[in-house]
Protein backbone atom coordinates (compact mmCIF):
# COMPACT_ATOMS: atom_id res chain seq x y z
CA UNK A 1 0.00 0.00 0.00
CA UNK A 2 1.37 3.54 -1.02
CA UNK A 3 -0.20 6.25 0.69
CA UNK A 4 0.83 10.11 -0.27
CA UNK A 5 1.10 12.46 3.21
CA UNK A 6 0.85 16.19 2.22
CA UNK A 7 1.58 18.74 4.53
CA UNK A 8 4.05 21.49 5.31
CA UNK A 9 7.70 19.50 4.28
CA UNK A 10 10.80 20.29 3.23
CA UNK A 11 10.76 24.15 4.56
CA UNK A 12 13.27 23.21 7.21
CA UNK A 13 10.78 23.77 10.20
CA UNK A 14 11.65 21.22 12.67
CA UNK A 15 8.30 20.90 14.44
CA UNK A 16 6.99 19.51 10.95
CA UNK A 17 9.92 17.58 10.39
CA UNK A 18 9.47 15.43 13.40
CA UNK A 19 5.78 14.89 11.94
CA UNK A 20 7.16 13.77 9.06
CA UNK A 21 10.00 11.46 10.31
CA UNK A 22 7.20 10.30 12.63
CA UNK A 23 5.11 9.96 10.13
CA UNK A 24 6.94 7.66 8.05
CA UNK A 25 8.31 5.38 11.05
CA UNK A 26 4.82 4.65 11.96
CA UNK A 27 3.28 4.03 7.99
CA UNK A 28 6.59 1.54 7.92
CA UNK A 29 5.12 -0.58 10.60
CA UNK A 30 2.01 -1.33 8.58
CA UNK A 31 3.98 -2.72 5.58
CA UNK A 32 2.73 0.67 3.87
CA UNK A 33 4.95 2.93 1.70
CA UNK A 34 5.36 6.54 2.47
CA UNK A 35 5.50 9.14 -0.23
CA UNK A 36 5.68 12.92 0.73
CA UNK A 37 4.96 15.85 -0.83
CA UNK A 38 7.78 18.07 -0.06
CA UNK A 39 8.93 21.76 -1.26
CA UNK A 40 12.40 19.83 -1.61
CA UNK A 41 11.83 16.43 -2.94
CA UNK A 42 15.54 15.23 -2.68
CA UNK A 43 16.16 16.42 -0.03
CA UNK A 44 13.28 15.16 1.72
CA UNK A 45 13.79 11.56 0.27
CA UNK A 46 17.34 10.96 1.41
CA UNK A 47 16.34 12.20 5.23
CA UNK A 48 13.03 9.52 5.41
CA UNK A 49 13.97 6.70 2.66
CA UNK A 50 10.79 7.33 1.64
CA UNK A 51 9.61 8.51 -1.83
CA UNK A 52 8.79 11.87 -2.72
CA UNK A 53 7.03 14.40 -5.22
CA UNK A 54 7.12 18.56 -5.57
CA UNK A 55 4.50 19.44 -3.63
CA UNK A 56 3.68 22.54 -6.03
CA UNK A 57 4.01 20.62 -9.29
CA UNK A 58 0.22 20.04 -10.43
CA UNK A 59 1.44 16.87 -12.78
CA UNK A 60 3.61 15.41 -9.87
CA UNK A 61 1.03 15.86 -7.11
CA UNK A 62 -1.35 14.40 -9.90
CA UNK A 63 1.08 11.49 -10.60
CA UNK A 64 1.84 10.49 -6.69
CA UNK A 65 -2.24 10.18 -5.63
CA UNK A 66 -2.63 8.01 -8.76
CA UNK A 67 -0.29 5.74 -7.69
CA UNK A 68 -1.42 5.80 -3.95
CA UNK A 69 -4.15 4.06 -2.48
CA UNK A 70 -4.65 6.71 0.48
CA UNK A 71 -4.12 10.14 0.98
CA UNK A 72 -3.11 11.94 4.37
CA UNK A 73 -3.91 15.42 4.64
CA UNK A 74 -1.37 16.37 7.29
CA UNK A 75 -0.18 16.61 10.40
CA UNK A 76 0.34 20.06 11.08
CA UNK A 77 -1.71 22.86 11.45
CA UNK A 78 -3.14 22.87 7.62
CA UNK A 79 -6.47 24.05 7.74
CA UNK A 80 -6.86 27.39 8.44
CA UNK A 81 -6.44 30.84 6.42
CA UNK A 82 -5.45 32.63 9.18
CA UNK A 83 -1.79 32.58 7.61
CA UNK A 84 -3.28 33.50 3.99
CA UNK A 85 -6.41 32.29 1.70
CA UNK A 86 -4.07 30.87 -0.35
CA UNK A 87 -2.30 28.35 2.38
CA UNK A 88 -6.03 26.71 2.93
CA UNK A 89 -6.99 26.98 -0.68
CA UNK A 90 -3.75 24.24 -1.73
CA UNK A 91 -4.61 21.70 1.25
CA UNK A 92 -7.99 21.82 0.57
CA UNK A 93 -7.38 21.33 -3.56
CA UNK A 94 -5.07 18.30 -2.61
CA UNK A 95 -7.81 16.86 -0.60
CA UNK A 96 -10.77 17.35 -3.02
CA UNK A 97 -7.99 15.82 -5.72
CA UNK A 98 -7.72 12.58 -3.74
CA UNK A 99 -11.33 12.54 -3.18
CA UNK A 100 -12.08 12.90 -7.09
CA UNK A 101 -9.63 9.89 -7.39
CA UNK A 102 -11.50 8.03 -5.21
CA UNK A 103 -8.92 7.37 -2.96
CA UNK A 104 -9.07 7.03 0.45
CA UNK A 105 -8.64 10.34 2.33
CA UNK A 106 -7.87 10.64 5.97
CA UNK A 107 -7.57 14.41 6.85
CA UNK A 108 -4.48 13.23 9.84
CA UNK A 109 -4.17 14.55 13.05
CA UNK A 110 -4.23 18.00 11.98
CA UNK A 111 -5.27 20.99 13.78
CA UNK A 112 -7.92 23.36 12.38
CA UNK A 113 -8.29 26.94 12.60
CA UNK A 114 -8.56 29.78 12.84
CA UNK A 115 -10.90 30.36 10.26
CA UNK A 116 -13.12 32.63 8.70
CA UNK A 117 -16.35 32.03 7.91
CA UNK A 118 -15.73 31.87 4.24
CA UNK A 119 -12.48 29.91 5.33
CA UNK A 120 -15.04 27.24 7.44
CA UNK A 121 -17.72 26.87 4.29
CA UNK A 122 -14.79 25.78 2.24
CA UNK A 123 -13.89 23.63 4.36
CA UNK A 124 -17.26 21.61 5.54
CA UNK A 125 -17.81 21.67 1.89
CA UNK A 126 -14.52 19.73 1.26
CA UNK A 127 -14.35 17.13 4.11
CA UNK A 128 -17.77 15.69 3.42
CA UNK A 129 -17.73 12.04 3.07
CA UNK A 130 -13.65 12.47 4.30
CA UNK A 131 -12.81 11.01 7.71
CA UNK A 132 -11.12 13.20 10.13
CA UNK A 133 -8.65 12.74 12.65
CA UNK A 134 -7.73 15.55 14.62
CA UNK A 135 -4.77 16.13 17.48
CA UNK A 136 -6.63 18.69 19.98
CA UNK A 137 -10.36 18.74 21.15
CA UNK A 138 -10.92 21.96 20.39
CA UNK A 139 -10.25 21.55 16.90
CA UNK A 140 -13.08 18.60 16.93
CA UNK A 141 -15.52 21.61 18.46
CA UNK A 142 -14.17 24.09 15.31
CA UNK A 143 -15.67 20.97 12.79
CA UNK A 144 -18.51 20.10 15.00
CA UNK A 145 -19.93 23.86 14.60
CA UNK A 146 -19.18 23.19 10.54
CA UNK A 147 -21.40 20.36 10.44
CA UNK A 148 -17.93 18.16 10.51
CA UNK A 149 -17.58 15.28 12.66
CA UNK A 150 -14.16 14.35 13.65
CA UNK A 151 -12.15 11.49 15.83
CA UNK A 152 -9.79 12.50 18.33
CA UNK A 153 -6.16 11.45 17.31
CA UNK A 154 -2.66 13.01 18.41
CA UNK A 155 0.19 14.47 17.08
CA UNK A 156 2.19 12.04 15.14
CA UNK A 157 5.52 13.70 16.64
CA UNK A 158 4.70 12.83 20.66
CA UNK A 159 5.73 8.92 19.37
CA UNK A 160 9.24 9.90 18.57
CA UNK A 161 11.84 9.06 21.54
CA UNK A 162 15.00 11.07 22.18
CA UNK A 163 18.45 9.09 21.70
CA UNK A 164 19.48 6.17 24.27
CA UNK A 165 21.48 7.71 26.88
CA UNK A 166 20.98 11.48 26.78
CA UNK A 167 21.16 12.49 30.42
CA UNK A 168 18.14 15.07 31.74
CA UNK A 169 19.97 18.17 33.19
CA UNK A 170 17.40 19.55 35.73
CA UNK A 171 19.05 22.36 36.23
CA UNK A 172 18.91 23.36 32.14
CA UNK A 173 15.91 25.24 30.74
CA UNK A 174 15.56 25.28 26.85
CA UNK A 175 13.46 28.35 25.72
CA UNK A 176 12.31 28.30 21.76
CA UNK A 177 10.82 31.39 20.50
CA UNK A 178 8.82 32.14 17.06
CA UNK A 179 10.48 35.10 14.99
CA UNK A 180 6.81 36.40 13.98
CA UNK A 181 5.67 36.29 17.79
CA UNK A 182 7.34 39.90 18.94
CA UNK A 183 5.37 40.72 21.28
CA UNK A 184 6.33 37.17 23.14
CA UNK A 185 10.18 37.97 22.42
CA UNK A 186 10.42 40.90 24.52
CA UNK A 187 8.98 39.56 27.41
CA UNK A 188 10.90 35.95 27.10
CA UNK A 189 13.60 38.33 27.33
CA UNK A 190 12.67 39.13 31.21
CA UNK A 191 11.89 35.28 31.62
CA UNK A 192 15.44 34.27 30.58
CA UNK A 193 17.10 36.93 32.73
CA UNK A 194 15.03 35.10 35.65
CA UNK A 195 15.85 32.01 35.25
CA UNK A 196 19.63 32.45 34.97
CA UNK A 197 19.34 34.89 38.28
CA UNK A 198 17.71 31.20 39.61
CA UNK A 199 20.69 29.48 38.88
CA UNK A 200 19.15 27.76 35.28
CA UNK A 201 21.54 27.44 31.88
CA UNK A 202 19.64 28.56 29.41
CA UNK A 203 19.12 26.62 26.16
CA UNK A 204 17.43 28.94 22.86
CA UNK A 205 16.30 26.89 20.68
CA UNK A 206 15.36 27.54 17.25
CA UNK A 207 13.29 25.52 15.30
CA UNK A 208 13.26 27.41 12.13
CA UNK A 209 16.49 28.87 11.38
CA UNK A 210 15.79 31.31 8.83
CA UNK A 211 13.07 32.61 10.90
CA UNK A 212 13.66 31.76 14.56
CA UNK A 213 17.48 32.91 14.71
CA UNK A 214 17.68 36.29 15.25
CA UNK A 215 14.68 35.97 18.19
CA UNK A 216 16.59 32.95 19.67
CA UNK A 217 20.22 34.85 19.70
CA UNK A 218 18.21 38.02 21.18
CA UNK A 219 17.29 36.23 24.69
CA UNK A 220 20.62 36.36 26.16
CA UNK A 221 20.28 33.00 27.21
CA UNK A 222 23.66 30.96 27.88
CA UNK A 223 23.79 29.09 24.03
CA UNK A 224 21.82 29.13 20.92
CA UNK A 225 21.07 26.06 19.23
CA UNK A 226 19.75 26.00 15.83
CA UNK A 227 18.67 23.38 13.61
CA UNK A 228 16.34 21.61 11.57
CA UNK A 229 16.96 17.88 12.25
CA UNK A 230 13.75 16.95 14.49
CA UNK A 231 16.09 14.57 16.56
CA UNK A 232 18.55 16.92 17.40
CA UNK A 233 16.16 19.27 18.91
CA UNK A 234 14.24 16.22 20.77
CA UNK A 235 17.68 15.03 22.69
CA UNK A 236 18.33 19.01 23.22
CA UNK A 237 14.57 18.99 24.92
CA UNK A 238 14.77 15.04 27.00
CA UNK A 239 18.25 16.54 27.95
CA UNK A 240 16.63 20.02 29.57
CA UNK A 241 14.19 20.16 33.17
CA UNK A 242 11.94 22.32 31.51
CA UNK A 243 10.62 23.80 28.40
CA UNK A 244 8.61 27.03 27.35
CA UNK A 245 7.59 27.17 24.26
CA UNK A 246 6.46 29.43 21.98
CA UNK A 247 6.80 26.72 18.90
CA UNK A 248 4.08 24.07 18.78
CA UNK A 249 6.64 21.42 18.59
CA UNK A 250 8.44 22.62 21.31
CA UNK A 251 5.90 21.60 24.00
CA UNK A 252 5.15 18.36 21.78
CA UNK A 253 8.43 17.18 22.13
CA UNK A 254 8.87 18.23 25.08
CA UNK A 255 5.44 15.66 26.23
CA UNK A 256 7.14 13.49 23.92
CA UNK A 257 9.96 12.82 26.18
CA UNK A 258 8.83 13.44 29.18
CA UNK A 259 9.67 16.74 29.98
CA UNK A 260 7.72 19.67 32.03
CA UNK A 261 6.70 22.32 29.63
CA UNK A 262 4.85 25.25 29.62
CA UNK A 263 3.23 26.58 26.71
CA UNK A 264 2.73 30.60 24.97
CA UNK A 265 -0.08 30.34 23.33
CA UNK A 266 0.45 33.02 20.24
CA UNK A 267 -2.18 30.12 17.86
CA UNK A 268 -4.82 28.82 19.63
CA UNK A 269 -3.06 24.90 18.99
CA UNK A 270 -0.50 25.94 20.98
CA UNK A 271 -3.19 26.38 23.76
CA UNK A 272 -4.99 23.45 22.65
CA UNK A 273 -2.29 21.42 22.91
CA UNK A 274 -1.51 22.21 26.68
CA UNK A 275 -5.08 22.48 27.60
CA UNK A 276 -5.31 18.45 26.36
CA UNK A 277 -2.05 17.96 28.41
CA UNK A 278 -3.20 19.50 31.77
CA UNK A 279 0.01 21.62 31.36
CA UNK A 280 0.11 25.60 31.42
CA UNK A 281 -0.31 28.09 28.55
CA UNK A 282 -0.16 32.05 28.80
CA UNK A 283 -0.81 34.60 26.46
CA UNK A 284 1.85 36.10 24.08
CA UNK A 285 1.22 39.24 26.99
CA UNK A 286 2.58 36.62 29.41
CA UNK A 287 3.66 37.28 32.84
CA UNK A 288 7.56 36.95 32.93
CA UNK A 289 7.45 36.11 36.78
CA UNK A 290 5.01 33.46 36.32
CA UNK A 291 6.41 31.75 33.37
CA UNK A 292 9.75 31.69 35.22
CA UNK A 293 8.50 30.66 38.39
CA UNK A 294 6.97 27.89 36.90
CA UNK A 295 9.98 26.43 35.16
CA UNK A 296 12.17 27.09 38.45
CA UNK A 297 9.39 25.21 40.13
CA UNK A 298 9.33 22.55 37.29
CA UNK A 299 5.11 22.43 37.48
CA UNK A 300 4.03 19.34 35.32
CA UNK A 301 1.56 18.11 33.39
CA UNK A 302 -0.86 15.44 33.44
CA UNK A 303 1.71 12.81 32.60
CA UNK A 304 -1.45 10.55 32.23
CA UNK A 305 -3.34 12.59 29.90
CA UNK A 306 -0.12 13.29 28.11
CA UNK A 307 0.26 9.27 27.61
CA UNK A 308 -3.31 9.07 26.23
CA UNK A 309 -2.61 11.65 23.73
CA UNK A 310 0.33 9.11 22.68
CA UNK A 311 -1.80 6.05 22.50
CA UNK A 312 -4.52 7.80 20.16
CA UNK A 313 -1.35 8.80 18.08
CA UNK A 314 0.20 5.72 17.92
CA UNK A 315 -3.50 3.82 17.15
CA UNK A 316 -4.53 6.80 14.52
CA UNK A 317 -2.03 4.85 12.06
CA UNK A 318 -4.69 1.85 11.94
CA UNK A 319 -7.71 4.10 12.25
CA UNK A 320 -6.55 6.37 9.22
CA UNK A 321 -5.13 3.06 7.07
CA UNK A 322 -8.53 1.08 8.02
CA UNK A 323 -7.08 -1.48 9.71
Amino acid sequence: MKVTVSGYYGFGNTGDEAIALAITRELRKYGATPLLLSNTPAETAELYGCESEPRMQPGAVLRALRGSQVLLSGGGGLLQDKTSGRTLAYYLAIIRLGTLLRKRVVVFNQSVGPLSPRGGRQVAAALRGVTVIVRDRGSVDTLAALGVRAQLGGDPALLLSPTPGVTRDPMRVVVAPRGDVTDATARLREVVARLKAGGRHVTALSFMPDHDDEAAHSLGADEVLSTRDPQVALDAIAGSGFVVGVRLHAVILAAASQTPFSGIAYDPKVQGFCLDAGAASHPVTLNADKVADQALRRVLPDWNAVEDMRLRAAHSFGWALGK
